[in-house]
This record gives C-alpha cells, sequence and structure tokens, in this order.
C-alpha cells in the first residue's frame, strides 16, 4: 500500500471518529431541536469547534479547541473556550470554563427591556425586543447565546467580523447593558409608561 493511501485511510478513520464524538456532546436532537432540559440541568451549546494542525516531523499532530455556551434558561449564561488534543476533553473544558464566568442577564418575560449594542473588536451585534411570537431571529453563534439565556422573543442584527467566537462575545457585551425598568426609573427620576 502506498503512503499516500494510508495517509488518506487514517483521514477517512480519524475524520468518521471526530464527527461521532462531535455529535455526542450537541445540545441539539437530530433536527436541530433543542433537548429537553431537566429541572436545575444546564443546557450546553457548542458554537465553534477549530481544528489546529503542528507539522512536525512525523506528520501533522492535531489539537481542537471548542467554544461552548452554558445557561439555565432562566437568564444567567456564560461562554467558555478550550483546548485539548481530542474534541471531548476541549468541550469539557470549555463547558467548566462556561459554568466559571456565568452572568445574570435582565430580562423581561421572554425578551429584552430596550435595545443594546455589542462590540468585540470587529464584530458589532444589535438586539432588539420583539413582540410575543417572533422567535429567536438571529444567526448562529448569537441565537445559541439567546437560547441558554431563556430569551424566546429577539431580534438582531449582526455587523462586521462573522467569527462566531467574536459574535458571542459582542453579543454577551451587548447582554451585560442590560438594565431593568426600575433602574432607569431611579436614575433618570422619571416614571416610564
Amino acid at each position: 500500500m502506498s503512503a499516500g493511501t494510508t495517509e488518506r485511510n487514517e483521514r477517512g478513520q480519524r475524520g468518521d471518529r471526530d464527527r461521532g464524538q462531535r455529535g455526542e456532546r450537541s445540545d441539539r436532537g437530530q433536527r436541530g431541536e433543542p433537548r429537553e432540559r431537566i429541572e436545575g440541568e444546564l443546557a450546553e451549546n457548542i458554537v465553534k469547534i477549530k481544528r489546529c494542525a503542528a507539522v512536525v516531523k512525523g506528520g501533522r499532530r492535531f489539537s481542537f479547541a471548542a467554544m461552548v455556551v452554558v445557561g439555565d434558561g432562566k437568564g444567567k449564561v456564560g461562554w467558555g473556550y478550550g483546548k485539548a488534543n481530542e474534541v471531548p476533553p476541549s468541550v469539557e473544558k470549555a463547558r467548566k470554563e462556561g459554568m466559571r464566568s456565568m452572568v445574570s442577564v435582565t430580562l423581561d418575560g421572554a425578551t429584552i427591556s430596550h435595545v443594546v449594542e455589542g462590540r468585540y473588536g470587529a464584530a458589532h451585534v444589535i438586539l432588539l425586543p420583539a413582540s410575543p411570537g417572533a422567535g429567536v431571529i438571529a444567526g448562529s453563534a448569537v441565537r445559541a447565546v439567546c437560547e441558554a439565556a431563556g430569551i424566546h422573543d429577539i431580534l438582531t442584527k449582526s455587523f462586521g467580523s462573522n467569527n462566531p467566537v467574536s459574535l458571542v462575545k459582542a453579543t454577551f457585551a451587548a447582554l451585560k447593558q442590560l438594565r431593568p425598568k426600575s433602574d432607569v426609573e431611579r436614575l433618570r427620576q422619571v416614571t416610564l409608561s
């Protein structure tokens, strides 16, 4: 057997193995719908898995980096970034970091209370409140954060970079700016209708 054939066989087997491992950790069912969440359990959503290859004397050495968004669906959400030589350990590291970095988000029912903008690097995200039944109108990275936080009705628009990691960080920057109505009334010393 030639060296090229051996390399293709190894790559094919490794690809099958990686696809199987990625599928295990997903928070979505077979058709993309979220799985049922057990009370008190945190939902995790894998936003991005990157593969990096280091060329060494014996060939290429692959490593993986995973970005995971973790949330309880009731206003607490966090993100984590983990790196390892295999996919499952990188996802597990990212999940643990996401649990440690959780922040509380101010919700107004199933949506947000006012318009906010977030920026991170070249990524720019605008979040707008939506009427009940509108759903989550967002790209995959922003949608992962909104669903993990428990936001069910929201309109979003992203500008600039479409890098999922930057978009998640920009979305978190926007969500941290949310204030409840009572705080705005107190700061402005007015009564809002």
